[in-house]
């Protein structure tokens, strides 16, 4: 009677339901150092699951369970929730969540939950793609956001022109239908084509839909670079004017210039919260960004199909147009104003020239290492196909502040590679980690709760995520046990293919899927709808 006495105080203090030791868990995690997820101070308990739920948090050393665990000294905290993620790209042959569905590269960062369909690409329908997950299903979760520029495209193609009436009620239809299937909200992508031919009022238009259903609206904004001060007076715009909370996904300030504007942006959200506005962030913890390297070029000059693109380049004049717009913006913008911050991650038709910088390749090649020679080089590129990007034009300054703010969570802005494949951006293999390792327990940035909150349950809260993003008792079991003193990424930009290491069991929906340090094979990653899962 003592004991079970003394089990429901620890039970409660640790503000978990009382205990039945007549319970058999699943499995008991013994004698860790619980981090909620809620941003509290974490205190040492016991967490029992039971199926796919936490069954108690406390003093469980009387009880019964078929897995005992002993992690003494390390961190038990929820599933890290990656609300920012390509683990789907395209349709089900080219997303790496079908292609790679043990998702190691997640699992080995604490990563159990993720959110795709970002930047304005989606699936569509969105019901047919989740179908899909639940008859085959990954080791992680997964959701989906409507992309706004998938939408625009499979109603106007890639014209850059405004939408009819009759336009845009088929968009407005199409966002509506996603929404009903479950999807979390819209993502837009402002800067890449066709997303970047849509006027604000556009967005606005299809955001209003998305909140009617509860959804946020999260965007990779019009300008990260020269006018992204102006890009977040439209973000908070759309939020307001779309009556649904606004998210500045994978926040950044791009190029030497900008450096240090990142003070002016928190400011802008500070004064739009304070106005009663609903806005937050998440973000990658580089200095480098990631994407195709026609990001370098005017939106106008992607209109169309490849074959238009092409047939520009082969006009003289046009030409010229282009390679004076990216000569500019390899001076100001996302090139960072050298040849040597570009660097190319994957060209699939000459995979020769993964990992060099623009200016190793013009060295190769006997061309003057110019800015000018850079942009011949780059429309050369585009000509032949295209490669993704590596960008390194971002302050250390910069992203330590906007990580310090209390509305920004952590993401990845990557997605679940093919190992040995191409030289990807090390965020794929490292952000989480990497966040843990460096700006907490290097550069004190963040204290560990706090980053474990940035990662759990602020992600959930901001997608009103329900039982997931922190550990209590009816919580879903997605669980991660690490080591505090030896999480780290491991991946760099020369060797992006190595896994983060510290992570030491991670159980998804009650099921484990990492156990000492070992892959078990389990896929027991759930299909996450909006209005059934929150």
């Amino acid at each position: 009677m003592l004991t079970l006495l003394l089990a429901l105080c620890i039970g409660l203090v640790a503000g978990s339901t009382p205990i039945h030791l007549d319970t058999i868990y699943t499995v008991i995690l013994e004698g860790g150092t619980v981090y909620d997820g809620t941003g509290k101070a974490p205190f040492v308990a016991d967490v029992g699951l039971v199926g796919d739920r936490i069954a108690a948090i406390g003093d469980l050393k009387e009880a019964r369970a078929a897995l005992r665990l002993n992690v003494e000294g390390l961190a038990v905290a929820p599933g890290f929730i990656d609300i920012h993620s390509h683990a789907v790209r395209g349709g089900p042959e080219t997303s790496g969540i079908f292609r790679q569905p043990l998702a190691e590269n997640y699992i080995r960062q604490g990563v159990t939950t993720v959110f795709a369909g970002q930047d304005g690409s989606s699936p569509l329908p969105i019901d047919e793609f989740l179908a899909r997950f639940e008859l085959t299903p990954a080791a992680i979760n997964l959701g989906l956001f409507v992309g706004h520029g998938s939408v625009r495209r499979a109603v106007m193609g890639n014209e850059n022109r405004d939408p009819t009436p009759e336009e845009l009620e088929q968009m407005k239809a199409l966002v509506a239908q996603a929404m009903e299937e479950g999807a979390w909200g819209l993502s837009s992508g402002l800067k890449y084509v066709p997303g970047a031919y849509a006027r604000t009022e556009e967005v606005i238009e299809l955001a209003r839909v998305a909140g009617r259903y509860g959804g946020i609206y999260i965007t990779h904004m019009r300008d990260e670079g020269l006018h992204v001060l102006e890009s977040v007076k439209e973000t908070i715009r759309i939020g307001r004017e779309g009556s649904l909370p606004a998210q500045i996904t994978h926040a950044k300030v791009i190029g030497p210039r900008m450096w240090g504007k990142s003070r002016e942006m928190l400011r802008l959200v500070d004064e739009a919260l304070q106005a009663g506005l609903d806005v937050s962030m998440d973000q990658y913890p580089y200095t480098a960004s990631s994407t195709d390297i026609s990001v370098l070029f005017p939106a106008w000059a992607l209109e169309g199909g490849r074959e238009d693109i092409v047939a520009r380049l082969r006009d003289p004049e046009t030409r010229h147009k282009i390679k004076e717009a990216v000569i500019f913006n390899l001076r100001e913008d996302r090139g960072g104003g050298d040849p040597s911050r570009v660097q190319l991650a994957f060209c699939r038709w000459d995979t020769t020239l993964n990992g060099k910088n623009l200016a190793q390749v013009l060295q190769e090649q006997g061309r003057p290492v110019t800015v000018a020679e850079a942009a011949e080089l780059v429309l050369e590129i585009q000509e032949r196909g295209g490669c993704t990007g590596i960008f390194h034009a971002m302050s250390e300054e910069d992203v330590e502040r906007i990580m310090q703010h209390p509305r920004t969570m952590i993401c990845s802005d990557g997605g679940i590679p093919d190992p040995g494949v191409g030289v990807p951006h090390p965020r794929n293999y490292g952000a989480f980690a990497r966040v843990l390792a460096r700006y907490v327990r290097k550069r004190s940035i963040l204290t560990p709760e706090e980053a474990i909150h940035k990662m759990t349950g602020l992600p959930a809260w901001r997608l009103n995520l329900k039982d997931r993003g922190v550990l209590r008792p009816g919580a879903y079991a997605d669980v991660v046990v690490l080591d505090l003193n030896r999480v780290q990424d491991r991946a760099t930009f020369t060797n992006p293919h190595q896994y983060a290491e510290g992570i030491v069991h991670v159980f998804v929906n009650g099921q484990a899927v990492l156990l000492d340090g070992e892959l078990t094979g389990a896929r027991p990653g759930r299909a996450l709808r909006k209005g059934q899962d929150g």
